[in-house]
């Protein structure tokens, strides 16, 4: 099997000033996952190197550079999930961490359960030696100054929420096998303790090998509503492709519930697709030593990853 990865930096609306930053954040994680499937690396090792990759990216909205909650403090949702045997683990809530992914995992491979919240995973991850980190390290200037313009008495939340960045990776490695990994620092301006879909298996990412893997973002309540990611799974059971399935589903949860988000899939065969209905979504690939990568809809760059990798040295 020829390993790919896709990954996305989040649906919504991709300021400007921020498009090339985004785009150079989606080709280095791709590059980087794609890296350790040559190296006949795991699909769940891509994916969850893809994702930290993007954590440590103010870029995005994982991680550092995570938005606020109502309090001015990030709290951070993330799921990985396992296509071979099902497998999955997911924190959310969890604060002072630099890489949610990386707990998610051990979540999934250290203890009998799937998901740990808050408390129990800050815990969890003290017994594991994840180092924690000042609260004040994730926050960046530009979540620090969206929060404080949501907290105006004339602001409108709703409109910066869709400027959202969860970040996301999908692959299948040389084995068949598939994974797919989410993080997410939620909504701006959340309520304290709101979780939202990324945590959520089914709907935040799915993976099974029987079928492929996706993972999901845009509004979270609304993806939550229709259980995404295991629908479009479902449609490509039901034989459709990785693009119609995706398209399918997304026009399903905005016609029965409003809601705007993207997703990228592959499917058992390395087929694979990233769409969106949101203006905007940052996303990339590599399948066959070709970079393919956007952000507007119907915009696609391709490279070879050896082109790719000189740029990347150059500063992209």
């Amino acid at each position: 099997m020829k390993p790919v990865i896709v990954v996305h930096g989040g649906a919504g609306r991709i300021f400007k000033e921020r498009e090339e930053g985004c785009r150079a954040g989606v080709v280095r994680a791709a590059l980087r996952g794609y890296a350790l499937l040559k190296q006949g690396g795991s699909a769940v090792d891509a994916v969850e190197e893809a994702v930290r990759s993007m954590e440590d990216d103010p870029h995005f909205n994982a991680g550092c550079g995570s938005v606020l909650n109502e309090k001015g403090e990030v709290e951070m949702d993330a799921i990985i999930m396992d296509g071979k045997n099902l497998d999955s683990g997911a924190v959310s809530a969890v604060k002072c961490i630099a890489n949610p992914i990386k707990l998610a995992r051990l979540v999934m491979e250290k203890t009998k359960h799937m998901l740990l919240t808050d408390h129990g995973a800050h815990l969890f991850a003290q017994a594991m030696g994840i180092p924690e980190i000042p609260g004040e390290k994730l926050i960046t200037e530009r979540s620090r100054e969206r929060w404080k313009k949501n907290l105006e008495p004339d602001s409108n939340p709703e409109e910066f929420q869709k400027d959202l960045g969860t970040v996301g990776a999908v692959a299948i490695d040389s084995e068949g096998n598939v994974a797919c990994a989410t993080s997410t620092g939620g909504l701006s301006n959340k309520m304290i303790g709101r979780v939202g879909d990324t945590a959520c298996i089914g709907s935040g990412g799915y993976a099974d090998n029987h079928s492929g893997a996706t993972s999901t973002t845009g509004h979270g309540e609304s993806i939550m509503k229709v259980v995404l990611a295991r629908l479009i799974l479902y449609h490509m059971e039901q034989g459709m492709s990785p693009e119609v399935a995706a398209d399918t589903a997304l026009d399903y949860m905005k016609t029965r519930v409003g809601g705007l988000g993207g997703v990228i899939v592959v499917n058992k065969a390395g087929e694979w697709a990233a769409r969106f209905s949101t203006k905007q979504m940052s996303w990339a690939t590599v399948k066959d030593d070709n970079l393919h990568y956007g952000i507007y809809a119907g915009e696609k760059h391709i490279k070879s990853v050896d082109e790719a990798l000189a740029s990347e040295r150059k500063g992209f």
